[in-house]
């Protein structure tokens, strides 16, 4: 609890109501003796993280969007979403733009900037699934990964300590999870198939029930935002995990209809 007060007061006095909710993650990973992971989550450091986050997000969101010549209107709108999801204001959504711009422009360098992102955020894997994740979700905004935007998450990919096959797996259960996400919440859409929900779930559709039980819960665990956050991702990054869970529990609904509940 004392982890949480401090960290809660400084974070405000430093950074705001942001600061404030990143120091109390830091206070609440402290009360649960993490110190470990805190090296790179310590008070001196959130500000960096924070910032080095959101910056490598956005801007590496305007690298991929233009990497096949030309920013599409889905592109644009599902970066939009985003604003929407984080709730940025109207500095922040600015800001955004700015990076998301500087991404898309011609001298745009790739290496230096994931290494920036490196330094600053450390070897915490959540956080650079978390970024993958976003880039994957717009690659796949407009329906369809065209070669170069493949070439740059392969590319991203490299840098982060991912191998090229993990990216093609997750571009394909990215793919399939979306067909459980319309606007009328998370569930199967209009011509979805069981095939779809085996690949959301990154199994196939000869896995025992037992596999199958393993994978999904394997995923959930990783797309967990409680989870997420104890690792170190922020909190105004894990929505779209949020949103991946419950494509994935949709897609595991189905498959257990398939299989008279699957038990």
């Amino acid at each position: 609890m004392a982890g949480k007060l401090i960290g809660g007061v400084i974070g405000l006095l430093t950074g705001g109501l942001v600061g404030l909710l990143l120091g109390l993650l830091v206070g609440h990973l402290f009360d649960r003796g993490l110190a470990n992971s805190l090296r790179f989550v310590s008070p001196e450091n959130v500000a960096r993280i924070k910032q080095s986050f959101f910056e490598t997000t956005f801007t590496l969101l305007g690298a991929l969007a233009k990497s096949d010549g030309r920013v599409s209107e889905k592109e644009v709108a599902y970066t939009e979403r985003i604003f929407t999801q984080m709730g940025l204001s109207a500095p922040q959504r600015k800001r955004a733009i700015e990076l998301f711009r500087r991404g898309a422009a011609p001298d745009f360098q790739l290496e230096p900037a994931v290494s920036a992102f490196m330094q600053a955020c450390g070897p915490v894997k959540p956080l650079h699934h978390t970024l993958l994740l976003y880039l994957a979700s717009l690659a796949l905004a407009d329906g369809s990964v065209a070669d170069r935007e493949r070439d740059f998450l392969h590319r991203v990919a490299r840098l982060l300590g991912f191998g090229t096959a993990q990216v093609d797996q997750l571009l394909r259960m990215v793919q399939a999870q979306d067909h459980f996400h319309g606007a009328g919440g998370f569930t199967a859409q209009p011509g979805t198939s069981l095939e779809d929900a085996y690949t959301a779930l990154g199994v196939g559709q000869d896995a025992t029930d037992r596999e199958l039980k393993q994978a999904y819960r394997r995923l959930m665990s990783e797309h967990h935002p409680d989870k997420l956050i104890a690792r170190g991702v922020p909190e105004d990054m894990v929505k779209l995990a949020t949103e991946k869970s419950q494509e994935i529990q949709a897609a595991y609904a189905l498959i257990k209809q398939s299989r008279g509940g699957g038990r």
